[in-house]
């Protein structure tokens, strides 16, 4: 059996990958490590096969999925409003196509970048958070600064931190501009609280304190900036309907970035991070150039990194491993800052993403919703009729406790720095955020959902366990295989050993029925996806 981890170097020739290590590599990078992933590592090698993947076509979009589903119809029963089709198209996107590390890296930025499906009302939920979904996977592989202009013109964005229907001062009444978008884009998608070295560090004052970024008077300023953006309504048609005394509108005001209405924008100065814009300059010129400023800030390289390295390979990088990502974002080796090509690369390659420390607190407990869409690509699911989807998983109790765009705040499922009290992690004072997921609740309602749904699925996706049906009944060679294509091979002999001596006591053989070997596959995934070596992943 597969025993722990090779902890070979990560700069060994294509030829020279162990199936150990393209699995490792493959958990990083997207969701499965399936026999045909670990062959392409293999043949390509690690940054020709991120080469190949960065080149892959796009799958269907979310949006597209909806339309497809007929989620754009418009019915007496309201579905305009309804917002679970956003959770099916979200799980849709996480469990099927092939351009899984697209979709990884963007589930990554939608952690960074955070809209939530949560508080979305009014008409189309579910196509304004599909639209935001299709954005983050449409620059997934582009560059920054284009994407964090593209955020914030968002529908979705608009309307989760307050930009839609932002209104320009009025001496009159006493209003000022909702600084909610201002603070966030500065706070949350670019520079952070306080000064950054290279590395991630903070820099300090004379006195040994953390400097900020920001003030309030910054914040204030700013705001005036994100001022008088709508919904684009100019593609939108409305059809009256005898069930309603208003017109529904068509999906695409969800689907077209914000417009400005100069009536409604603040024309006063604007001064922040020290740079002025004067009185009177038109937002054609203003919105451009305040994301030229936060873009080119010396915090967004390790602040940015940092978090990408902790959601796609561990959760307490050493500065060396932020400062050396920082360097591929300034400078892609051809003068390019921001080209998130050169980011994933950085990360991926990385040496102390490719190899294996020892150190206790190396690696990173998994998401639940990664655990959940790495098994259901790994061992095949389909739809009875229809394409395959979930339901909003986020309930903690017989749940994951997480679901994809179902952030409870902008603040994301879990905080960067976020570190397990009382722990030895706290005594190391390391940062390991997906703990603030972990407690007795969630423990129990990952396994109960466990229990059930990779036995029998969930209305709209059955396990085939098409791959494991061959070898269902020789438990040394499933467990093997399972150690590799779901825990990279981090399962202990001991730890193989007890789940073969449980499910051989289940007396499955090659002439036992489908039914009964699904029964032993479902039994096999529960145990390995329970055990703590495969809960953390390295």
């Amino acid at each position: 059996m597969t025993a722990g981890i090779d902890d070979t170097g990560g700069g060994a020739s294509a030829s020279m990958i162990s199936d150990v290590e393209a699995a490792r590599f493959l958990q990083h990078a997207q969701m499965t490590s399936r026999p045909e992933d670990i062959a392409a590592v293999q043949k390509l090698g690690f940054e020709g096969w991120l080469d190949a993947e960065f080149a892959r076509p796009r799958g269907q979009t979310g949006v597209e999925w909806l339309t497809a589903e007929g989620h754009d119809k418009v019915t007496p029963e309201g579905e305009y409003f309804w917002p679970q089709f956003g959770d099916w198209m979200a799980w849709n996107q996480m469990l099927t196509g092939e351009d899984q590390m697209r979709k990884r890296a963007a589930f990554a930025l939608s952690q960074f970048f955070v809209v939530s499906l949560d508080p979305i009302d009014g008409f189309w939920p579910p196509y304004m958070i599909a639209a935001y979904w299709d954005l983050l996977c449409k620059h997934t592989f582009g560059n920054f600064r284009d994407l964090l202009e593209r955020v914030s013109l968002n529908a979705a964005m608009g309307l989760y931190l307050n930009t839609k229907g932002n209104l320009k001062e009025d001496e009159a009444t006493g209003r000022r501009p909702d600084e909610n978008y201002a603070r966030e884009i500065m706070q949350l998608f670019t520079i952070g609280l306080y000064e950054l070295n290279e590395d991630g560090t903070l820099k300090r004052d004379e006195n040994g304190e953390p400097i900020e970024t920001y003030t309030q008077d910054d914040i204030t300023n700013l705001a005036r900036v994100f001022t008088g953006y709508d919904y684009n309504q100019k593609n939108v048609k409305r059809r009256d309907v005898e069930w309603l005394d208003y017109p529904v509108p068509s999906v695409d005001f969800a689907l077209d970035p914000m417009v400005i209405d100069v009536e409604e924008h603040s024309f006063l100065e604007v001064n922040f991070l020290g740079k002025h814009i004067p009185a009177g300059t038109h937002p054609a010129r203003k919105f451009p150039y305040v994301h030229d400023v936060l873009f080119n800030h010396p915090n967004v390289g390790p602040f940015f990194g940092r978090q990408m390295i902790q959601r796609l390979v561990k959760s307490n990088p050493s500065p060396d491993y932020v400062a050396r990502v920082t360097a591929a974002f300034n400078d892609n080796g051809e003068g390019v800052r921001g080209d998130l090509k050169a980011v994933w690369k950085a990360v991926l390659l990385d040496p102390e993403a490719r190899t294996v420390s020892g150190d206790g607190m190396d690696g990173k407990l998994r998401e639940p919703v990664l655990r959940f869409a790495q098994w259901a690509r790994t061992v095949g699911v389909e739809a009875e009729e229809g394409t395959v989807y979930c339901f909003n998983t986020s309930r903690s109790d017989n749940a994951l406790g997480q679901s994809p765009l179902r952030s409870p705040s902008v603040f994301n499922y879990f905080r960067p720095g976020y570190v397990p009290p009382q722990t030895e992690m706290a005594r190391a004072d390391a940062t390991m955020p997906e703990f603030q997921l972990h407690n007795e609740t969630s423990t129990a309602g990952y396994i109960n959902f466990l229990h059930w749904t990779i036995r029998w699925g969930a209305p709209q996706m059955r396990p085939t366990y098409a791959p494991l049906l061959p070898i269902a009944h020789d438990t040394e060679v499933l467990v093997d295989w399972l150690n590799l294509h779901l825990a990279a091979g981090q399962l202990s002999d001991q730890t193989c050993a007890v789940i073969g001596t449980a499910l051989a006591s289940k007396g499955v053989t090659e002439d036992s029925s489908d039914d009964e070997k699904k029964d032993l596959l479902a039994s096999a995934c529960l145990l390995v996806m329970a055990s703590p070596e495969y809960l953390i992943q390295k």
